[in-house]
This record gives C-alpha cells, sequence and structure tokens, in this order.
C-alpha cells in the first residue's frame, strides 16, 4: 500500500509542476502568477478541492502522444471565500499555452454543472492561447459545450471571468456570457482576430493592447467591467464583487453588521448647486448616501454619463443607476442605456433592490445617436427596469426631463416608492425650451423679445421646475437631503412582487 501511494503523490506532484519550472519561471518574468498560484490566493486557505487533477489529453496526432501532462492545461475544483462555497477553474498557459483541448473543455464543463446544481459562483481564470489547433473540430465543440453551460447559469448562478493573459478567437464568447470581466492591465488581451489578421484584411497597423486590452475595453467597448493592476489586484476584486452577491438566485446577498455613525449627512443639502445648469459629482453624493466606503463602481470608464455600481445601505446590498451630470449633462445614449440596462438586470437576476439618482435632462439628440439605434438601445434600459421585481427606489435630485423621467425608474413603469428633493425640477422639458414653444407668438409680438422670453421662462419654472406638481398629482414623497442618508437606511424596502423565473 505504501507504494501505491507513494505512486499517487509523485503523480500529484507532477500535476502540481505544471509545464515545469522553466516554463513557470517565464510566467514569472511576465509578472503573471500560475494557475495553481491565482487559485492558492484567491481561496480561504486550505478549502481547495481539486477535481479532475490526472486529466490526460486523448490526441494521438501530430507527436502528442508523447506530450501528456497531468491536468490538460486547467487546473478545477472548489473552495471557499470569506466561508461561502466557489467554484473555480484557472487555465494553465504553461501547459500548451492553456489552449483548449476536449478534456479540457469537459474539466470545465463538469465544473459548471456542479456549480449550477449546488447554486454557487462560478469563477474562471482566463489565460489561454485558444483552442488546441491540434485536435480540430473537437476542440471547438469544446468551446461551444462552454458557452452552452454559461447560458444555462446566466442569471442562475454568479459568473465571473477574470482575464490574466491571452484570450482570442471564440474563446472571447464564454467570459462575454458571465455576468462580469475583470481584466488585468498589460498582460491580457481580448479580440476576435488578432493584429496580423487585421494587418493582413484591412491594412491597418495595430497593436494587441491597442485592438484589444484593458484600458481598450474598458473605455471603447465597455466589455470589460474591471480593470486591475495586476494578478493579486485582480483575485482581490473579484473577492470584494462576491460579498456583494447571493450565492444564486433563489437566496439574497448576506447582510453585513452595520454600526449607525453619523445619521446626518449636511453635505448632502449643498452638493446639488443652486443653478440647475451647474454640473456636480454624482459620485460624491453616492459615497454620501451609503455606507461609508462601500460604493464599488462598475464599468466605471465606460459611458461615464450613468454611474452603476454595488454598495450598501446599513449593511444591505444595493446596486445604484445614477445619472452624472459631469459627462454630457448626464443625458441619456445609445452607450449608457446599454451599460445601465445589463447592470439592472444583473441586479434583478441576483434580487438585489435598486436605488436610482436621478438627474436627466433627457436623451443625448444627433444623428450619430438616432443612426446608431437610441431608440432600440433606450428601449433597453426603459424594458430592464420595467421588468426588474427587486425593490426599487428612485430619488429625483434635480432634473427629470421628457422621456428620460419616465424611463429612470419612474413610478409608472412600477418603481417602488418615488422621492423628490427640494431642487427637483419634473417636467415634459427645460423651462427655456417650453416657453419658446408654449408662448411663441406672444415672444415674437414683443417689443423686447428677450426679456418676454425670460418673463414666460420663469413662469413656466414657478409652475414646472419644481417637484410640487408631481407631488399633487401622484404624491411624490420628499425629505431633507441631509437627512436623507436616515430616513433611507430605516426604510423598510417594499417586498419584490413574485419573481418571474
Amino acid at each position: 500500500m505504501q507504494d501505491k501511494l507513494q505512486t499517487l503523490q509523485d503523480k500529484l506532484a507532477q500535476a502540481a509542476q505544471g509545464g515545469g519550472e522553466k516554463r513557470i519561471e517565464k510566467q514569472h518574468a511576465k509578472g503573471k502568477l500560475t494557475a495553481r498560484e491565482r487559485i492558492h490566493f484567491f481561496l480561504d486557505p486550505g478549502s481547495f478541492e481539486e477535481m479532475g487533477a490526472l486529466v490526460t489529453h486523448r490526441c494521438n496526432d501530430f507527436g502528442m502522444e508523447k506530450q501528456k501532462i497531468y491536468g490538460d492545461g486547467v487546473v478545477t475544483g472548489y473552495g471557499t471565500v470569506e466561508g461561502r462555497l466557489v467554484y473555480v477553474f484557472a487555465q494553465d498557459f504553461t501547459v500548451f499555452g492553456g489552449s483548449l483541448s476536449e478534456t479540457h473543455a469537459e474539466k470545465i464543463c463538469k465544473l459548471m454543472d456542479m456549480a449550477i446544481k449546488n447554486g454557487a459562483p462560478l469563477v474562471g481564470l482566463n489565460d489561454s492561447g485558444g483552442a488546441r489547433i491540434q485536435e480540430g473540430v473537437q476542440s471547438l465543440g469544446g468551446y461551444a459545450d462552454i458557452f452552452y453551460r454559461n447560458t444555462l447559469a446566466s442569471g442562475v448562478i454568479p459568473q465571473i471571468s477574470a482575464i490574466m493573459g491571452p484570450c482570442a478567437g471564440g474563446a472571447v464568447y464564454s467570459p462575454a456570457l458571465t455576468d462580469f470581466i475583470y481584466m488585468v492591465e498589460q498582460s491580457s488581451y481580448m479580440f476576435i482576430t488578432g493584429p496580423n489578421v487585421v494587418k493582413t484584411v484591412t491594412n491597418e497597423e495595430v497593436s494587441a493592447e491597442e485592438l484589444g486590452g484593458a484600458m481598450t475595453h474598458a473605455v471603447k467597448s465597455g466589455v470589460t467591467h474591471f480593470t486591475a493592476q495586476n494578478d493579486m489586484d485582480c483575485l482581490l476584486q473579484i473577492k470584494k464583487l462576491l460579498s456583494y452577491l447571493p450565492q444564486n438566485c433563489e437566496e439574497e446577498a448576506a447582510m453585513l453588521p452595520y454600526e449607525a455613525g453619523q445619521e446626518e449627512r449636511p453635505a448632502l443639502n449643498t452638493i446639488v448647486p443652486e443653478n440647475p445648469n451647474h454640473p456636480y459629482d454624482m459620485r460624491a453624493l453616492i459615497e454620501e448616501l451609503v455606507d461609508a466606503d462601500s460604493f464599488y463602481e462598475v464599468n466605471k470608464e465606460y459611458a461615464e454619463n450613468i454611474v452603476v455600481g454595488f454598495a450598501r445601505l446599513g449593511g444591505r446590498s444595493i446596486g445604484v443607476v445614477a445619472n452624472n451630470p459631469m459627462v454630457l449633462a448626464g443625458c441619456l445614449d445609445v452607450d449608457c442605456s446599454k451599460k445601465g440596462a445589463r447592470f439592472v438586470r444583473t441586479c434583478d437576476a441576483f434580487n438585489i433592490p435598486l436605488l436610482v439618482l436621478e438627474d436627466v435632462p433627457g436623451f443625448l439628440p444627433g444623428t450619430d445617436q438616432e443612426w446608431n439605434g437610441i431608440i432600440s438601445n433606450g428601449a433597453k434600459l426603459l424594458y430592464a427596469f420595467c421588468e426588474a421585481t427587486v425593490p426599487r427606489i428612485t430619488v429625483i435630485t434635480r432634473k427629470a426631463y421628457g422621456g428620460a423621467y419616465d424611463v429612470m425608474n419612474s413610478k409608472h413603469i412600477g418603481a417602488d416608492l418615488n422621492f423628490a428633493w427640494p431642487s427637483a425640477e419634473i417636467a415634459v422639458m427645460g423651462a427655456k425650451g417650453a416657453s419658446e414653444i408654449i408662448f411663441r407668438r406672444e415672444i415674437m409680438e414683443a417689443d423686447d423679445s428677450a426679456a418676454k422670453l425670460a418673463e414666460k421662462e420663469a413662469e413656466y419654472a414657478e409652475k414646472f421646475a419644481n417637484p410640487y406638481r408631481a407631488a399633487a398629482l401622484w404624491g411624490s414623497l420628499f425629505a431633507r437631503p441631509c437627512v436623507f442618508f436616515a430616513a433611507l437606511k430605516n426604510l423598510v424596502w417594499p417586498a419584490a412582487t413574485p419573481p418571474h423565473r
């Protein structure tokens, strides 16, 4: 028996070495951790249970039968993060460049099946050169098997992807089907076709970093939700994100202990300027409204005219959606509508209440917006709010104009509670534009048209550029900004309507 135990230990030790010391050193030289190191630092100490450690590929073509390495380029298993069960796989770039084979895919698929069955989050640490070309269609079929399970798991368990190296071709679609994507700056990239193919087809010179690096996808495409400075930073951020999410769609996120502190927030009285045309920092307002240091922004660098992210109120995990007057005056456009809609639907899937902070003058006008589908993309945000069954609360801090008023979680599309601060302006459009239309003839016929316009603008503003007409019609709720944190924290969140799943 001792000999057999020793044989087992030797094989497991071989598996732990991956592609060998030289390839591990190359990985470290690039500033990257190995697959096993990533899992070691991610999971609670001693909690990892590996699956399929001794799996090898089945390919006998191109001399592959002489190159068999235990694990076959991916480490899979489960463990705990802060005591919570999590399933994780980490592709091992030291083994065949982390390329995906038939058995590599089978290991990931088995892990995904277990995660869905047991209702626990799935975290994928991607670092792969793509499909293993020696296996041909078998490796392509493996990708499709994974994609199918990503779809089955969508909205059922949280799925998080970390791009910690190359991710190209068909490999990009699995992360794209998950809930959140992280990318490590300067060491990861994602694209369908690489720089060489781009040059051949379009004659365009572009580097891998420019084409699909972390900042490209954070700022321009919005594909990645978070960026990290290095592997360790990425793993720590994933752990932080998990703290806001439940185990699955049937549970709620854990409520953390909350110690009452400064319940009155005087800064809330001064953040919104007196002049309605002056911008202000919506992120500063969010920080004042939620538990200290709890706001974790999603897609921070993309479509900054809307701010979305997770936070806590009295220890409870919530999702925040807020217009940002600092960028495009907070107007809704194509990109921010898609960004907001995806976030709302994710929160709805995982029973996370929504807090909407509204300061929106309308939809961004222009041919670029119309030609790029602002109608259908704006409808996505509208649909996401209408469909959501989680508790939803809206706070109108300043402007709520036109169709954008309806879209931003108005009570007419199912918001549970709507608050308006005294600075709120709820109308079809701004006072100046409305006056130019309603009083056009009077203004044109006046001796001093500028003075008449100013007079009518003030008249319209007195009637509509305030929250009181809405209060008279629909009974909007009011609160002084400085005490709003306490009011919101102590609020009994309305029960959600029965789930539609």
